[in-house]
Protein backbone atom coordinates (compact mmCIF):
# COMPACT_ATOMS: atom_id res chain seq x y z
CA UNK A 1 0.00 0.00 0.00
CA UNK A 2 2.57 2.58 0.95
CA UNK A 3 4.09 2.37 -2.68
CA UNK A 4 0.82 3.64 -3.73
CA UNK A 5 -0.13 6.09 -1.51
CA UNK A 6 1.95 9.28 -1.06
CA UNK A 7 0.98 12.41 1.20
CA UNK A 8 2.45 15.71 0.57
CA UNK A 9 2.27 17.79 3.86
CA UNK A 10 3.66 20.59 6.08
CA UNK A 11 3.75 19.50 9.55
CA UNK A 12 2.12 22.74 11.04
CA UNK A 13 -0.81 22.72 8.88
CA UNK A 14 -3.90 22.07 10.30
CA UNK A 15 -5.25 21.13 6.54
CA UNK A 16 -2.61 18.36 6.33
CA UNK A 17 -3.49 16.93 9.97
CA UNK A 18 -6.63 16.46 8.43
CA UNK A 19 -5.37 14.38 5.80
CA UNK A 20 -3.23 12.85 8.43
CA UNK A 21 -5.71 12.03 10.66
CA UNK A 22 -8.16 10.56 8.11
CA UNK A 23 -5.10 8.23 6.70
CA UNK A 24 -5.22 7.23 10.60
CA UNK A 25 -8.85 6.83 10.89
CA UNK A 26 -8.38 4.25 7.61
CA UNK A 27 -5.31 2.39 8.86
CA UNK A 28 -3.72 3.40 5.32
CA UNK A 29 0.20 2.98 5.45
CA UNK A 30 1.92 5.90 3.20
CA UNK A 31 4.38 7.88 2.47
CA UNK A 32 5.16 10.73 4.12
CA UNK A 33 6.88 13.75 2.11
CA UNK A 34 7.22 17.04 4.30
CA UNK A 35 7.20 20.35 2.40
CA UNK A 36 9.77 23.17 2.62
CA UNK A 37 6.89 25.90 1.18
CA UNK A 38 9.85 28.48 0.46
CA UNK A 39 11.23 26.42 -1.38
CA UNK A 40 8.12 23.67 -2.82
CA UNK A 41 9.53 20.20 -4.77
CA UNK A 42 9.41 19.94 -8.16
CA UNK A 43 6.79 17.29 -7.08
CA UNK A 44 4.55 19.57 -5.74
CA UNK A 45 4.10 21.68 -8.24
CA UNK A 46 3.46 19.09 -10.39
CA UNK A 47 1.08 17.50 -8.60
CA UNK A 48 -0.66 20.78 -7.42
CA UNK A 49 -0.01 23.29 -10.24
CA UNK A 50 -2.91 25.27 -9.63
CA UNK A 51 -2.24 26.01 -6.05
CA UNK A 52 0.95 24.63 -5.70
CA UNK A 53 -0.06 24.04 -2.08
CA UNK A 54 -0.29 20.97 0.58
CA UNK A 55 -2.33 18.69 1.22
CA UNK A 56 -1.51 16.91 -1.79
CA UNK A 57 -2.46 13.16 -1.39
CA UNK A 58 -1.58 10.92 -4.58
CA UNK A 59 -2.43 7.56 -4.90
CA UNK A 60 -1.63 5.39 -7.98
CA UNK A 61 0.11 8.50 -9.69
CA UNK A 62 -2.76 10.70 -9.17
CA UNK A 63 -3.21 13.73 -7.38
CA UNK A 64 -5.93 14.58 -4.91
CA UNK A 65 -6.00 18.06 -3.62
CA UNK A 66 -7.90 20.23 -1.14
CA UNK A 67 -7.91 18.63 2.53
CA UNK A 68 -11.53 18.22 2.20
CA UNK A 69 -11.69 16.58 -0.78
CA UNK A 70 -8.75 14.52 0.17
CA UNK A 71 -10.85 13.24 2.98
CA UNK A 72 -14.22 12.45 0.85
CA UNK A 73 -11.47 10.33 -1.56
CA UNK A 74 -10.39 8.46 1.70
CA UNK A 75 -13.61 8.01 2.51
CA UNK A 76 -14.88 6.78 -0.58
CA UNK A 77 -11.72 4.60 -1.68
CA UNK A 78 -10.69 2.74 1.39
CA UNK A 79 -14.36 1.70 2.39
CA UNK A 80 -13.78 -0.99 4.19
CA UNK A 81 -14.14 0.50 7.31
CA UNK A 82 -16.86 2.79 9.11
CA UNK A 83 -17.62 5.97 6.64
CA UNK A 84 -16.07 9.36 7.53
CA UNK A 85 -18.64 11.51 5.93
CA UNK A 86 -22.60 10.15 6.90
CA UNK A 87 -24.40 7.96 4.91
CA UNK A 88 -27.46 9.94 5.07
CA UNK A 89 -27.73 12.43 2.52
CA UNK A 90 -28.92 15.13 4.68
CA UNK A 91 -26.80 14.47 7.25
CA UNK A 92 -23.76 13.90 5.02
CA UNK A 93 -24.98 17.76 3.63
CA UNK A 94 -24.86 19.40 6.47
CA UNK A 95 -21.49 18.10 7.40
CA UNK A 96 -20.34 19.72 4.35
CA UNK A 97 -22.03 22.95 5.42
CA UNK A 98 -20.10 22.37 9.33
CA UNK A 99 -17.00 22.06 7.14
CA UNK A 100 -17.42 24.89 4.63
CA UNK A 101 -18.25 27.14 7.86
CA UNK A 102 -14.82 25.95 9.96
CA UNK A 103 -12.52 26.74 6.06
CA UNK A 104 -13.96 30.28 6.26
CA UNK A 105 -15.05 31.60 9.24
CA UNK A 106 -12.78 29.43 11.79
CA UNK A 107 -9.87 29.42 9.91
CA UNK A 108 -10.28 33.29 8.93
CA UNK A 109 -10.02 34.32 12.65
CA UNK A 110 -7.86 32.01 13.80
CA UNK A 111 -5.16 33.60 11.19
CA UNK A 112 -6.29 36.67 13.13
CA UNK A 113 -4.87 35.69 16.26
CA UNK A 114 -2.14 33.94 14.58
CA UNK A 115 -0.80 36.62 12.68
CA UNK A 116 -2.65 39.81 13.25
CA UNK A 117 -1.63 42.64 15.49
CA UNK A 118 -3.06 43.96 18.63
CA UNK A 119 -6.94 44.95 17.94
CA UNK A 120 -6.75 42.47 14.57
CA UNK A 121 -6.45 39.65 17.03
CA UNK A 122 -8.57 41.02 19.59
CA UNK A 123 -11.44 40.93 16.85
CA UNK A 124 -10.32 37.04 15.77
CA UNK A 125 -10.49 36.41 19.39
CA UNK A 126 -14.33 37.79 19.52
CA UNK A 127 -15.29 35.85 16.31
CA UNK A 128 -13.55 32.77 17.32
CA UNK A 129 -16.18 32.73 20.46
CA UNK A 130 -19.08 33.85 18.72
CA UNK A 131 -17.95 30.95 15.91
CA UNK A 132 -17.00 28.58 19.05
CA UNK A 133 -20.82 28.80 20.32
CA UNK A 134 -22.80 27.98 17.26
CA UNK A 135 -20.42 24.77 16.84
CA UNK A 136 -21.07 23.76 20.32
CA UNK A 137 -24.72 24.33 19.69
CA UNK A 138 -24.48 21.98 16.61
CA UNK A 139 -22.35 19.18 18.80
CA UNK A 140 -25.40 19.27 21.54
CA UNK A 141 -24.91 16.86 23.76
CA UNK A 142 -23.42 14.26 21.28
CA UNK A 143 -19.66 12.85 21.73
CA UNK A 144 -18.96 14.10 18.20
CA UNK A 145 -20.98 15.95 15.51
CA UNK A 146 -21.69 13.00 13.87
CA UNK A 147 -23.65 11.39 16.81
CA UNK A 148 -21.55 9.05 18.52
CA UNK A 149 -19.04 8.17 15.39
CA UNK A 150 -15.89 10.50 15.11
CA UNK A 151 -15.66 11.47 11.81
CA UNK A 152 -15.69 14.61 8.98
CA UNK A 153 -16.61 17.41 11.07
CA UNK A 154 -14.55 16.13 13.89
CA UNK A 155 -11.51 15.79 11.54
CA UNK A 156 -11.85 19.22 10.12
CA UNK A 157 -12.43 20.73 13.28
CA UNK A 158 -9.87 19.20 15.64
CA UNK A 159 -6.60 20.81 14.14
CA UNK A 160 -7.94 24.67 15.19
CA UNK A 161 -8.67 23.38 18.26
CA UNK A 162 -5.19 22.40 18.58
CA UNK A 163 -4.70 26.15 17.29
CA UNK A 164 -6.71 27.12 20.61
CA UNK A 165 -4.58 25.52 23.06
CA UNK A 166 -1.80 27.54 21.66
CA UNK A 167 -3.60 30.77 21.80
CA UNK A 168 -3.78 30.82 25.66
CA UNK A 169 0.26 31.51 25.71
CA UNK A 170 0.17 34.04 23.13
CA UNK A 171 -2.95 35.82 22.94
CA UNK A 172 -4.71 35.29 26.53
CA UNK A 173 -7.77 32.79 25.16
CA UNK A 174 -9.05 31.34 27.49
CA UNK A 175 -12.88 32.16 27.56
CA UNK A 176 -14.05 29.12 25.82
CA UNK A 177 -13.46 26.90 28.79
CA UNK A 178 -16.25 29.23 30.20
CA UNK A 179 -18.03 30.06 27.25
CA UNK A 180 -18.04 26.12 25.40
CA UNK A 181 -17.61 23.66 27.78
CA UNK A 182 -19.01 21.28 25.93
CA UNK A 183 -17.35 21.57 22.80
CA UNK A 184 -13.75 21.71 24.87
CA UNK A 185 -14.67 17.92 26.02
CA UNK A 186 -15.56 17.48 22.35
CA UNK A 187 -11.91 18.90 21.72
CA UNK A 188 -10.16 16.85 24.67
CA UNK A 189 -12.18 13.42 23.64
CA UNK A 190 -10.83 14.05 20.37
CA UNK A 191 -7.10 14.65 21.40
CA UNK A 192 -7.10 11.60 23.26
CA UNK A 193 -7.95 9.40 20.23
CA UNK A 194 -5.03 7.71 18.93
CA UNK A 195 -5.20 8.72 15.45
CA UNK A 196 -5.52 12.54 16.30
CA UNK A 197 -2.76 12.28 18.89
CA UNK A 198 -0.55 10.52 16.63
CA UNK A 199 -0.79 13.09 13.65
CA UNK A 200 -1.51 16.15 15.47
CA UNK A 201 1.84 18.73 16.53
CA UNK A 202 1.77 18.98 20.11
CA UNK A 203 1.09 22.34 21.54
CA UNK A 204 4.76 23.54 21.74
CA UNK A 205 5.47 22.15 18.48
CA UNK A 206 2.78 24.88 17.06
CA UNK A 207 3.96 27.48 19.83
CA UNK A 208 7.42 26.95 18.20
CA UNK A 209 6.43 27.46 14.64
CA UNK A 210 4.40 30.48 16.11
CA UNK A 211 8.02 31.86 17.19
CA UNK A 212 9.18 30.91 14.13
CA UNK A 213 6.78 32.56 12.05
CA UNK A 214 7.08 35.89 14.35
CA UNK A 215 10.83 35.65 13.13
CA UNK A 216 9.97 35.76 9.80
CA UNK A 217 7.72 39.32 10.05
CA UNK A 218 10.36 40.81 12.41
CA UNK A 219 13.33 39.81 9.57
CA UNK A 220 10.75 41.31 6.77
Amino acid sequence: MAEEVVLLDYWPSPFGTRARIALAEKGISYIHKFEDLSNKSHLLMKMNPVHQRVPVLIHKGKSICESDIIIQYIDEVWNHSFPLLPCDPYQRAKAMFLVDFIDKKVHESSVKVWMGEAEEQENGKKELIEWSKFLEGELGDKLYFGEDTFGFVDIALVPFYNWFIVFKTFANFNIIETECPKLMMWGDRCLNRDSVFKSLPTSDQVYQAYLEFQKGWTHD
